[in-house]
């Protein structure tokens, strides 16, 4: 599987395509500690299905010849994208499978399920296979790699148009990392429009493949551990995606699940804002490195988290 990294050009093409299909987010200041320093929130939560994905699913889909979508799609994504895609297929009048790792939690099933998407639920390792070798034997449609596709990249940085368009002298962006593909997309988008700004992608300790790679000056597999931050992690780097990430992105900020915790809880408590485990991974990266930039944006990437999790997190003190 090879991948080819868009240019603005498809950045700016995919925002022309998707204008319609998503929300224009907002960016919002947050409560920040700290007196001269500015941290913003750019909220992915608030999208129809409750994150980015909308703009990486949309994209693809638009950008895909009517042939290509004759048999429906399918992807394979622990939720986001897997609602994503369901969304858009829903609109377009597709059929849409979804193939789930087995830890995926409940209530992402719940949405994929109420959006009309078929879910096919696997071992992780199987899942993996999947992500790796782009594409599931066996399988008919479409295949929307989550992270593996030039269009779903080009999707997301959309985000990154906006970001500066709102903040012109931003000085961080900071991205949770999943598979890459957020992050590299706003990185590229933020390269052409503000070159001067910094884009760190962040990882939660319990899986934390980009951060180990980027030491190692390879990709390299970490012991992955699964947590309530399902939205972000993994074992290892997808080999497609190294010589991009890579090239483009100033580090990765590994922060504890605690400090997730707790940056979840401020968000809620200050700000209204529902995140899951991976939305508030940003803003914990940004509290707990203060020397990164004097105007930080925190991309807060979702907000697909079960009520329970989210009332045990907030209650619990600090």
């Amino acid at each position: 599987m090879s991948l080819t990294a868009p240019s603005v050009d498809d950045i700016v093409a995919a925002r022309a395509r998707i204008r319609d299909r998503v929300l224009r987010t907002p960016l919002v200041r947050f409560a920040s500690p700290s007196g001269a320093r500015e941290i913003f929130l750019k909220l992915e939560n608030l999208q129809p299905t409750g994150s980015f994905k909308m703009r990486a699913a949309g994209n693809a889909m638009a950008a895909a010849a009517p042939s290509d979508l004759a048999r429906g799609v399918y992807t394979a994504s622990a939720g986001n994208m897997a609602q994503g895609v369901a969304w858009n297929a829903r609109a377009l009048g597709l059929p849409a499978r979804i193939i789930v790792p087995d830890h995926a939690p409940a209530n992402k099933l719940r949405a994929i399920a109420e959006l009309g998407g078929t879910v096919v639920k696997v071992p992780f390792d199987t899942w993996w296979d999947v992500l790796v070798s782009g594409g599931a034997p066996g399988e008919e449609g479409y295949f929307i790699h989550p992270v593996c596709n030039r269009d779903v990249i080009a999707g997301n940085g959309t985000i990154g148009l906006e970001i500066v368009e709102d903040l012109p002298d931003v000085d961080t962006v900071i991205v949770p990392y999943g598979g890459g593909a957020l992050s590299s997309g706003i990185a590229i988008a933020l390269a052409a429009r503000r070159p001067e700004a910094k884009v760190y992608a962040c990882e939660v300790e319990t899986a934390a493949p980009l951060a180990a790679s980027l030491a190692a000056g390879a990709p390299t597999a970490v012991a992955y551990q699964a947590t309530f931050v399902d939205g972000i992690g993994g074992r290892s780097i997808l080999p497609p995606m190294w010589p991009v990430v890579s090239q483009v992105l100033a580090g990765s900020l590994v922060v504890s699940l605690r400090q997730i915790e707790c940056a979840l809880r401020q968000l809620f408590l200050a700000h209204r804002v529902v995140a899951e485990g991976a939305g508030a991974c940003s803003l914990a990266a940004a509290l707990a490195h203060a020397d990164i930039g004097r105007r930080v944006v925190c991309v807060v990437s979702g907000g697909n988290i079960d009520v329970e999790t989210l009332a045990a997190i907030v209650a619990a003190e600090a």
